[in-house]
């Protein structure tokens, strides 16, 4: 496991040690989870965002696509 040195400002650290306590974990071990919950909202804001590009760029074909189902149907009905 790789190691890494925070300097934070006091009172980021306070509150992160009395957080810690309050949930029975070390500050290491806290911190260890906060950023791993950030980096899995990081990893689905992402998603999120390539997903409204894709559905952007394949919008004008799917729209042709309902058209034309639309007027089958049309026909269909007539």
């Amino acid at each position: 496991m790789g190691a890494i040195s925070l300097k934070l400002p006091e009172d980021v650290l306070e509150a992160s040690r009395r957080c810690a306590e309050t949930l029975h974990l070390s500050r290491t071990a806290y911190i260890r989870r906060a950023i791993e919950r950030m980096n899995r909202q990081t990893q689905a804001i992402l998603r999120a965002r390539r997903l409204a590009e894709a559905s952007k760029k394949v919008r004008k074909e799917s729209l042709r696509v309902n058209r034309e189902f639309a007027a089958v149907e049309q026909t269909l009905d007539v």
